[in-house]
């Protein structure tokens, strides 16, 4: 296992849980008196500091990128009642997870709203602590469809951050988009409905597919730029296999940031170490925007997240094959530190760069990441 040091000043906010020095095979070590608390690293580097956990596979929009209502139609079987992890296995989960040194939570789907009493899980969560006993920066990201009935109690569960998947303001093409008779009006009533209570950011993802939606680039960031919310552009991604992605209708980062400097003034932001997007803003009205670039410019070389799905199998990148049965652990009574050591190896045996490897012009690989990719709506984004 490889360990990075941290300053003593903020040893507090990462501190390592004790464990049991005699379990030799585990590869989560104390924390060092002297340079703080040790930092779980992968084989390229990469400390481990975000988990994003799916709450159902299900959603009541069928987007094509996505969800494909020829795949996903009135005889697809979704998972099982009792095969989804329950709340409390997902609290606890949460603690191990904390104990690794995750500091960000994102709760996803499928539609995570559509799982009954989310608002529970939410309190459940909120009590789960960092190293340092800071609570966890928690988010959740939405179709919106249900956001207005649910953002206050939401927040009084203690959400502190939403983000919304909007990819058109064109009514007809929203519906279009997102295979559904939802209106615009009911998602952009949810995210006036996530501001109004209080929550501390709120974003809007927006998907841009070639020949599909790339007229509502300025339409939409115009819209949000007055409104307080991030926007954010996402590069057309080939997660999965059920919704025929090709190539051609990737829009790429620098086309999308040629169209908005047609109407905005945009200086770079600095990008934090493991965020997706690269960021810019309006120089005029200090609205900023996001952009995603998954596709051209992959971010591989930073990635922290692990990745959770609803019936407890976790994946070390979002295009990997196969996932590790949590669930089963869980019910076979393991303890904590179980979890922890074999969550802890196989961070540190991870070495997933399936993005970078594809784009590498070095590669000969043709697809670096063989096997049945799992589907979005599965794993969450």
């Amino acid at each position: 296992m490889r360990i990075v040091p941290i300053h003593p000043e903020h040893a507090s906010r990462l501190q390592q849980p004790s464990i049991d020095r005699t379990r030799a095979s585990s590869p989560v070590l104390p924390a060092s008196p002297t340079n703080g608390a040790a930092v779980l690293l992968d084989r390229l580097g990469r400390p481990f500091t975000d988990l994003r956990i799916s709450v159902t596979d299900r959603c009541n929009f069928r987007c094509p990128y996505c969800m494909p209502r020829t795949v996903y139609g009135p005889e697809h079987r979704f998972l099982p009642y009792d095969d989804i992890l329950t709340f409390e296995e997902l609290t606890r989960l949460a603690g191990v997870f904390a104990s690794l040194g995750m500091r960000k939570l994102r709760i996803t789907g499928g539609e995570p709203l559509m799982r009954k009493d989310l608002p529970r899980l939410i309190s459940m969560l909120k009590d789960v602590a960092q190293r340092g006993g800071d609570p966890l920066d928690m988010a959740l990201t939405t179709n919106g469809a249900l956001l207005a009935r649910h953002a206050a109690e939401l927040k009084a569960a203690g959400l502190r951050r939403i983000t919304v998947s909007l990819d058109a303001l064109d009514d007809d093409l929203f519906r279009a988009m997102s295979d559904s008779q939802t209106s615009v009006t009911v998602v952009l009533e949810g995210i006036e409905a996530a501001q109004r209570v209080g929550l501390a950011s709120v974003k809007v993802n927006m998907v841009v597919r070639r020949g599909c939606n790339e007229d509502q680039i300025l339409p939409m960031a115009e819209y949000f730029s007055g409104q307080g919310v991030e926007l954010r552009f996402i590069e057309y991604m080939d997660v999965g296999t059920s919704n025929g992605w090709r190539m051609h209708e990737v829009m790429s980062a620098p086309e999308m940031l040629t169209v908005l400097k047609r109407r905005f003034d945009l200086s770079s932001l600095a990008r934090e170490p493991g965020d997706t997007a690269m960021r810019f803003i309006d120089r005029a009205s200090g609205a900023t925007f996001g952009i995603i670039a998954s596709i051209t410019s992959p971010f591989c070389g930073d990635c922290a997240r692990l990745r959770l799905s609803s019936d407890g199998r976790l994946r070390t990148c979002l295009f990997a094959p196969d996932g590790h049965d949590l669930r089963a652990l869980l019910r076979q009574g393991e303890s904590d530190e179980t979890l922890a050591s074999f969550i802890a190896r196989l961070w540190t045996a991870r070495s997933d760069r399936y993005s970078e490897v594809r784009t590498s012009p070095h590669s000969h690989a043709t697809d670096p990441a063989p096997g049945p990719r799992p589907e979005m709506s599965y794993i969450g984004g």
